[in-house]
């Protein structure tokens, strides 16, 4: 005979929901860094069954529909977590086996039979142009097998948050979610898209011929852009063994000792299935806050450490004495990304390279105007990956979802080729596009507001770090937009960011 679980007080289930979430985003984490080849979320969803019911999600509703305003926010996160839950106990059969199937794959290349995730890593350091082209394609290939089964996953997921949040346009729902019109930030973004237009063209057409040869095709292929990222051909310059040397010093002097951070532990090893994009997992901050990065050498390393210590230092510093939900559940990934865009920010500044590197003023400058070049690239590209992404599910409820403008308007807005089958590998649950564009605004802004209350070595002054760590301690609380507020800015005036873009 069944019993049925009894329905938790608010505080009794976020001590539980704790613990759940801990020990998923350390299995989580152990699958990322290759530690473990088999992801075993499926079980510990099992284990927390009782977090997960249609009776625990009407007693925290009807919390959070009692409760006074000041509380309402932390109960409704909790609600939303709920809600989510539902899902992935659902789901966590599915993802696991579409998961452990990608960590199976294999790409033959030369001779050779390298697991998706080295193949796609492997892109980044092949220096040979065609053989990028080639191992570019039969990686797309071997992750397009799955689409199938992504699209599977994705359709039960979407039918069933339907049904948990009672909303059935996933626009509308993600929307109310973020507390933000998606449609008002995309137009907003294609105005600031269209008006670096120009400077772009002129970037990428300097840097494409000097990164990737007058052997590059028109319109090379998205294979090379983590060869681009890298700043491949500079390498000699940028090398993976300065890199944690260089990152710690550049952190050091805004008065963070990464090193020395209890609460923050570092994966910098270079581990066969170790998955090649960089990044934190918040397990229990502010406490254990896990940055993992790969270095294979190149400018990106240094970009990719400093834009993961954002994150890091933004989850292990939040104050301690926040509610748990306040120190690692969010609405969006918006506030913390700006953190993260921030700090990489600094790899833009040409007296960082002159620094550093041993380089001229005139080299600095050039080399600072090709991480500006990447950055619009960068930016251009999820601006119109947003608008694939509200097309798509926007016509979802009729097609079930389609590639429909998905390599047409990637490939416009950067001048590289995208694609169709890339869709859905390239997509992120819940808008998370949206989330960096934000940041992507937030960020420029709060530069702006920094060089003119510390000044232009903002990048290297321990004031700076001063008035970080006092964002970072209201944990997730607080949203983008009401950061731009208390710097001074309305939240899609994107002034600073084409300022930062060169327009």
């Amino acid at each position: 005979m069944s019993v049925t679980p009894a329905v938790l007080s608010p505080a009794d289930y976020e001590s539980r929901l704790q613990r759940y979430l801990f020990e998923r985003a350390e299995e989580g984490r152990a699958v990322r860094v290759g530690e473990k080849e088999v992801s075993e979320r499926a079980e510990i969803v099992a284990r927390y069954a009782e977090l997960f019911t249609r009776d625990q999600l009407a007693g925290l509703r009807e919390a959070e529909s009692e409760a006074a305003e000041g509380e309402r926010e932390r109960l409704y996160r909790l609600r939303k977590t709920c809600e989510a839950g539902l899902i992935s106990a659902e789901l966590a059969e599915r993802e696991d086996a579409l998961e452990n199937a990608i960590l199976a794959a294999r790409v033959e290349f030369k001779g050779e039979q390298l697991p998706l995730r080295t193949a796609q890593a492997k892109l980044a350091v092949l220096t040979g142009y065609e053989d990028r082209d080639e191992l570019g394609r039969l990686a797309n290939e071997v992750s397009a097998t799955f689409n199938d089964e992504r699209l599977d996953v994705l359709r039960a997921g979407e039918k069933l948050e339907a049904d948990v949040s009672g909303v059935d346009d996933p626009v509308e729902r993600n929307e109310e979610e973020k507390g933000i019109s998606l449609r008002e930030l995309e137009a907003a973004l294609a105005a600031a898209s269209a008006a670096v237009t120009d400077v772009y063209g002129r970037l990428k057409d300097r840097w494409l011929e000097r990164l990737l040869g007058p052997e590059r095709e028109q319109v090379p292929s998205s294979s090379h852009i983590a060869y681009l990222r890298r700043l491949s051909p500079l390498e000699a310059i940028y090398t993976k063994e300065q890199a944690v040397p260089v990152c710690m010093d550049t952190l050091k002097r805004l008065g963070f000792d990464l090193e020395n951070e209890p609460n923050i532990k570092l994966d910098l090893d270079d581990r066969p299935q170790k998955s090649p994009r960089a990044c934190v997992i918040p397990a229990d901050p502010p406490k254990i806050v896990h940055l993992i990065t790969r270095a294979q050498g190149g400018l990106h390393d240094y970009q990719a450490f400093l834009h993961e210590a954002g994150h890091a230092l933004h989850y292990a510093g939040c104050d301690p004495s926040l509610p748990y939900t306040f120190g690692n559940i969010s609405r969006d990934h918006a506030l913390t990304e700006i953190y993260s865009y921030i700090v990489e920010a600094i790899s833009r500044q040409p007296g960082w390279h002159a620094r550093y590197f041993d380089l001229s003023d005139e080299e600095a400058e050039q080399n600072a105007e090709a991480t500006v070049f990447m950055e619009a690239l960068l930016f251009r590209r999820y601006a119109a990956k947003l608008q694939f992404e509200l097309d798509f599910w926007g016509r979802f409820a009729e097609d079930g979802g389609t590639d429909g403008g998905y390599a047409e308007r990637l490939t416009a807005a950067t001048g590289m080729e995208y694609r169709r089958e890339g869709f859905l590998a390239d997509m992120d649950a819940g808008f998370y596009s949206a989330d960096y564009l934000r940041a992507w605004i937030r960020a420029a802004q709060l530069r702006t507001y920094l060089e003119r209350e510390v000044g232009d070595e903002w990048w290297a002054s321990k004031e700076t770090g001063d008035r970080l760590r006092q964002l970072f301690r209201e944990g997730t609380k607080p949203s983008s937009e009401e950061i731009a507020g208390r710097i001074g800015f309305e939240p899609l005036d994107t002034g600073p960011l084409r300022a930062e873009l060169g327009a």
